[in-house]
């Protein structure tokens, strides 16, 4: 199962989702014995990667945001201190 094929939603697959969306309409019995299987395989690995590359973005700034609030605690604490 893949998440709604939206082109805005999946910059990085949209070739891929129109070629399937294509296939679909060209071949509306053959789809169910496998003639757009290929496709629906790329559009998996395709899918795979988008997610990965957010993961790694959404990562990356949880960690900036973390240490931005590890700094904002310790000047915090300092200021108690004093």
């Amino acid at each position: 199962m893949h998440p709604p094929l939206t082109l805005h939603k999946h910059p990085m697959c949209a070739e891929i989702i129109e070629e399937s969306q294509k296939c679909h309409i060209d071949h509306p019995v053959a789809k169910f014995f496998g003639e757009c299987t290929d496709l629906k395989i790329k559009l998996d690995l395709c899918f795979r990667q988008e997610k990965a590359l957010k993961r790694k973005a959404n990562f990356e700034e949880s960690k900036k945001l973390k240490e931005r609030l590890q700094a904002y605690r310790k000047e915090t604490a300092e200021q108690i201190a004093e």
